[in-house]
Order: structure tokens, then C-alpha cells, then sequence
């Protein structure tokens, strides 16, 4: 089983930065890939970021050179650099880990980009 809490949201303007966190425990972590999602009021939950255990990282088209994705194996922990936030970005934002059959959510944080 794996445990993941979340950090760092938090009210920015358009155009600013945030850095989310996320520290995981409960299984091993270095050999598996990490996730981090969203969820904006009344859509689906949706794809923002993703890294592989080697590294290898995979962004929403809508967060492209915007956002970054990194981990820290020795910490067990995700970050997710926002930069250039926008509007359209408010979300609550989850970290996922992936673990065969078994999907596991953190509680999520919420990141509100607001004027």
C-alpha cells in the first residue's frame, strides 16, 4: 500500500508560481513512475505530468514548457514546478502513484489562480 500527501497549493496570480510536493510512502518508490493530475470544478480529472522511474517525464499539452515534473528517490518524493500559471490551471491537484491493478490518490491540494 502506499501513502501520498500532498503540499504546497495555494492562491497566485496569473502568471506567478507555485512548486507542489509530494512524499510518498508505505512501498517501495524508485521503480516506479509517478503522476500528477488535476481537477478543475464540474471536468474530469486530467493528465497534467508524469515520470518514469528512469527519469523520462511526459506533460499535458497544455502545461508544456510550463510545467516540471521531477522526484527525488531518496526523499520518496514528486514535485511539480508550476510556472506562468493562468486561470485555466485552478484545480485541485492529485498525486498519483501507479502500482499494478491498484491506482493510489493522495488527498490533493488546491491551486487557485486568481487576479
Amino acid at each position: 500500500q502506499v501513502q501520498l500527501v500532498e503540499s504546497g497549493g495555494g492562491v497566485v496570480q496569473p502568471g506567478g508560481s507555485l512548486r507542489l510536493s509530494c512524499a510518498a510512502s508505505g512501498s517501495p518508490f524508485s521503480g516506479y513512475s509517478m503522476g500528477w493530475y488535476r481537477q478543475a470544478p464540474g471536468k474530469q480529472r486530467e493528465l497534467v505530468a508524469t515520470i518514469s522511474s528512469s527519469g523520462s517525464t511526459n506533460y499535458a499539452e497544455s502545461v508544456k514548457g510550463r510545467f516540471t515534473i521531477s522526484r527525488d528517490n531518496a526523499k520518496k518524493t514528486v514535485s511539480l514546478q508550476m510556472n506562468s500559471l493562468k486561470l485555466e490551471d485552478t484545480a485541485v491537484y492529485y498525486c498519483n502513484a501507479p502500482r499494478g491493478p491498484i491506482n493510489y490518490w493522495g488527498q490533493g491540494t488546491q491551486v487557485t489562480v486568481s487576479s
